[in-house]
C-alpha cells in the first residue's frame, strides 16, 4: 500500500474545457517537497489529475514505451505496484503517456522516482509535436528508496504531449510511480495564492482591552493603523538617487529594503589596484539609514570573469589570492553590522573565476572569512536561472543545494547564517508558475531563508501582468522571506522593468507594484470592543499603532504592537 499523502487544505472545483478535457479536481495547498527518500512512495497528488492509471493499479494500462527500451510491472514487498523502464540505450528511453494540454492552463507535475543503482538525475520531459522538448523538473533519484520529482509546465499552445522521463545514464533503470499532472486555470492558481497569503502572511488576532484595574473596557473605540510591514519587499537603487530629490522621495515613500545594483561591487570600489573609493556607496548607505531602509550587500566577489576589475583579470594566482583577501576584508569590515545580508560569491554555480585560479574551495573560504568579519549577518549564495527557467541543469535546485552543502560543510562554516538568493531575471513569455513553485518547495527543505534578490521582467506587452504573477507566486510561499526588485525610474536607467517614467509617473508595472504594496498591508481600521472588552481581526504581519478611546473619560491612548506569525492574542491595558 502506498503511504497516504499529508492532509491537504482542499477547495473542490470543477470546470469543463471542451468535450475532450474535463478538469474536476481539488485545489491543494500542499507546498511541501520531500527531499528525503521514502521506502514506499506516497499516493499520486490530486488523484493523478489527468493522468490515466497514475498508481499502476491497473498494471501498465495507459502507458507505453518511448524509444528503444522496454517496460515492465513490478510489485514491492508491501504490495506496491510500479513500472520499470529498462534496456535503455538513449537518455529519453522511458515509459510514456500521451496527454492533452490546453492553451492558457498551468500544469503541476509530480511523480515518485527510484533507480536501480547509485544516484542519478531524472527529469520529466514534455514532448510537444513540432517543437523542442520541454523539461518540467528534475530530481536526484537513488537506489533503494523513492524520491519526489516536482515541476510543471505552462501551456502556451493546445496540443497533445508525451510525458517522458530522462536519465543521461542509459545503464540506469528508471522506476516510476504515483504520477500526477494537474491542470489549473490562472484564476484557480490565483485563488490558491490568495489562500496561501492569508495563511502565511496574516494572523487572526484576538484583542482584549481593559482598564487599569483589569476590568473589561466595553464599547471602547479602537483605531488600528499598520506602520510597517513585517515582510521585506524592496527595490534596487543606484547612484542616481544621490542627486535626485524626486528619486529619493519616490523610493523612501515606498520601500524599506534595498540592494545597490552596482555601487558595492569590486569594480566600483577599486577600479584601479590599490585605489579604493567608497564615496558613492557610503553616501547611499547614509541615505538609506536616514530613511530607515535596510540594505543587502551586493556583492563581495563575483565569479563571472567578465565582471572583474580590469586589473584583476591578468593577476597570477598568488596575486589574485592576496587581492581577493584584501577585497573581502575591506568591504565587509567597512559595512560590518550595517547590512542585513551579503551576496558573498555572486553566481558561483554558473561561473568559477576564483575556483579555477585559487582552488575548488575558494567560495567556501570566502564565506568563512566574510562571516568572521560580519557575524550575525546572513551570507547568501546568489544565482540566476534557478527559478526562472527549467532547462539550466547547472543551477537547478539539485545543483544549488549541492553547492550550498559544499560551502557549509567546509571546516568552520557549520555555524554560518546562510541564505538562498534567487535573482529572478525573467525573459519574454508567460512565467512557468508551477515550476517556480516546485523550485521553492524543494529549496525550502533546507530550512534556510529564501530571497528573490533581483526581480525584473524584460520589456514586452504583458510585462506588468507577468511581474504581478511572479511577485504573487513568491510572496505566497512560506519559505520566501524577502523580495528585492531590480527596477525603478527611467531617469535612473532601469530600462528592463521601469516603474516610473521621466516625470515619475507610474508605468503599468509601477501600478502593479503600488497595488501590491497597498494590498499586502492592513488598511486603517475602526472597530469597537464588545462587552468583554474583546475584538478580533485578521492582520498582516508587521508593526501597528493601536489607539484606544476610553468611553468613560473620553480620552485616547496609543500603543505600538508587533504582529507576527505566532501572534494570536494581544492584551491592551488602557
Amino acid at each position: 500500500m502506498k503511504i497516504l499523502a499529508e492532509a491537504l487544505i482542499l477547495v473542490f472545483l470543477c470546470i469543463f474545457l471542451g468535450s475532450e478535457h474535463r478538469i474536476c479536481h481539488a485545489f491543494s495547498s500542499n507546498y511541501n517537497a520531500r527531499t528525503k527518500c521514502l521506502i514506499e512512495p506516497e499516493a499520486a497528488q490530486d488523484g493523478g489529475g489527468i493522468i490515466a492509471n497514475p498508481d499502476f493499479t491497473h498494471g501498465m494500462d495507459g502507458w507505453t514505451v518511448y524509444g528503444q527500451g522496454a517496460m515492465k510491472e513490478e510489485i514491492s514487498r508491501n504490495g506496491n505496484r510500479f513500472i520499470v523502464a529498462y534496456n535503455r540505450t538513449q537518455s529519453l528511453d522511458s515509459i510514456s503517456q500521451k496527454v492533452q494540454l490546453r492553451r492558457g492552463l498551468i500544469y503541476s507535475f509530480s511523480a515518485w522516482i527510484q533507480i536501480n543503482k547509485g544516484s542519478e538525475r531524472v527529469a520529466v520531459v514534455f514532448k510537444i509535436p513540432r517543437t523542442e522538448l520541454i523539461i518540467g523538473g528534475r530530481v536526484l533519484a537513488r537506489k533503494g528508496c523513492w524520491s519526489l520529482l516536482k515541476g510543471g509546465i505552462f501551456a502556451n499552445f493546445t496540443s497533445h504531449a508525451g510525458i517522458l522521463f530522462e536519465s543521461k545514464n542509459t545503464a540506469t533503470e528508471i522506476w516510476v510511480d504515483s504520477v500526477s499532472l494537474q491542470p489549473f486555470t490562472l484564476e484557480q492558481w490565483r485563488a490558491q495564492q490568495d489562500k496561501k497569503i492569508d495563511k502565511e502572511r496574516k494572523s487572526k488576532v484576538r484583542f482584549k482591552v481593559t482598564y487599569g484595574n483589569g476590568t473589561a473596557m466595553d464599547s471602547a473605540a479602537v483605531s488600528i493603523k499598520q506602520t510597517r510591514s513585517e515582510f521585506p519587499f524592496g527595490c534596487g537603487m543606484n547612484f542616481h538617487i544621490i542627486d535626485s530629490t524626486d528619486y529619493q522621495n519616490w523610493f523612501a515613500s515606498r520601500f524599506k529594503y534595498t540592494t545597490f545594483t552596482n555601487q558595492m561591487k569590486w569594480y566600483s570600489n577599486e577600479p584601479e589596484q590599490g585605489q579604493e573609493n567608497y564615496t558613492v556607496a557610503d553616501t547611499m548607505v547614509k541615505f538609506a539609514q536616514r530613511n530607515g531602509i535596510s540594505i543587502r550587500g551586493h556583492n563581495i566577489l563575483w565569479d563571472d570573469p567578465k565582471y572583474q576589475p580590469e586589473w584583476v583579470k591578468n593577476l597570477t594566482s598568488d596575486e589574485l589570492r592576496k587581492a581577493a583577501e584584501k577585497r573581502v576584508d575591506s568591504v565587509v569590515s567597512r559595512y560590518s553590522g550595517q547590512l542585513i545580508a551579503w551576496d558573498v560569491i555572486n553566481e558561483n554555480l554558473h561561473f568559477s573565476f576564483f575556483e579555477d585560479k585559487l582552488g575548488k574551495e575558494a567560495s567556501s573560504k570566502y564565506f568563512k572569512r566574510a562571516y568572521e568579519l560580519d557575524p550575525g549577518t546572513t551570507m547568501f549564495l546568489n544565482e540566476f536561472s534557478t527559478i526562472e527557467y527549467s532547462n539550466d541543469e547547472d543551477v537547478d535546485p539539485i545543483s544549488y543545494m549541492k553547492k550550498l552543502d559544499e560551502i557549509l560543510s567546509y571546516p568552520g562554516n557549520q555555524g554560518i547564517l546562510a541564505g538562498i538568493g534567487l535573482e529572478g531575471h525573467f525573459g519574454v513569455g508567460q512565467p512557468n508558475l508551477a515550476y517556480m513553485r516546485s523550485v521553492l518547495d524543494i529549496l525550502s527543505s533546507t530550512g534556510l531563508p529564501i530571497w528573490l534578490t533581483e526581480v525584473d521582467v524584460v520589456k514586452e506587452p504583458n510585462q506588468a501582468e507577468y511581474l504581478e504573477q511572479i511577485l504573487r507566486e513568491v510572496y505566497c510561499h512560506h519559505a520566501v522571506q524577502g523580495i528585492i526588485m531590480f527596477a525603478g525610474p527611467a531617469t535612473a536607467g532601469f530600462n528592463a522593468t521601469t516603474l516610473v517614467d521621466k516625470d515619475f509617473k507610474n508605468t503599468a508595472s509601477g501600478d502593479v507594484v503600488d497595488k501590491l504594496i497597498d494590498e499586502w498591508r492592513t488598511k486603517p481600521t475602526e472597530t469597537k470592543s464588545d462587552g468583554e472588552g474583546c475584538f478580533e481581526m485578521s492582520l498582516f504581519h508587521g508593526y501597528y499603532n493601536i489607539t484606544i478611546k476610553n468611553p468613560v473619560i473620553n480620552c485616547s491612548t496609543t500603543l505600538s504592537y508587533r504582529v507576527t506569525k505566532g501572534t494570536t492574542f494581544i492584551h491592551i491595558n488602557a
